[in-house]
């Protein structure tokens, strides 16, 4: 059975990109799901003379150790001011510093959702030009516009809307 890492960038508990991944994760048969909070992985600021000083974080080592354990990738940005959440992008510049391909060349859903008639396109544009570089090989992404919207008990409302993610979830899992 493979094995599937699901990543909110976020660190919010109300999570808009969280309940598009739980649903998401919900369209994939036969895998196993590991979710990732990153409010389960509390770091300092990265900076080069704290590595110097301190090393790389227990809870990055941990955490790249997790990433291992992949098959492929589900990972939904948050966009704060058109770009990553501080919170993932500190995260993954600590994980580049164990491990430059992050995402180990494994398949992956990259996703993004806002409350905005954009759904988060700039950030899943920046993700998709600067991910690859992180070892990130993008088979599918996908964004949900109006969140409050298009998304109610659960679930995509918009019937193309939640058309266009069951055919990014199965290019994704033919990847697999």
């Amino acid at each position: 059975m493979k094995t599937i890492i699901t990543i909110a960038g976020s660190n919010s508990q109300d999570s808009i990109n969280k309940s598009l991944i739980y649903y998401t994760s919900g369209l994939l048969e036969k895998v196993d799901i590991i979710s990732i909070d990153l409010n389960d992985y509390i770091l300092p600021v990265y900076g080069v003379d704290y590595e110097a000083e301190n090393g790389i974080p227990t809870a990055i080592k941990r955490l790249d150790e997790l990433l291992d354990q992949a098959d492929g990738f589900i990972v939904a940005l948050a966009e704060h001011n058109g770009s990553y959440a501080a919170v993932f992008k500190n995260t993954i510049d600590w994980l580049s510093r164990a491990n430059i391909s992050i995402w180990r060349t494994k398949p992956m859903l990259l996703m993004a959702t806002s409350p905005g008639s954009r759904g988060g396109a700039t950030v899943l544009q920046s993700a998709k030009a600067y991910f690859p570089y992180l070892g990130a090989t993008i088979v599918a992404d996908y964004s949900l516009p109006k969140f409050y919207d298009k998304f109610s008990e659960g679930k995509i409302v918009d019937e193309e809307l939640s058309k266009e993610l069951n055919q990014k979830v199965l290019l994704f899992e033919q990847a697999l």
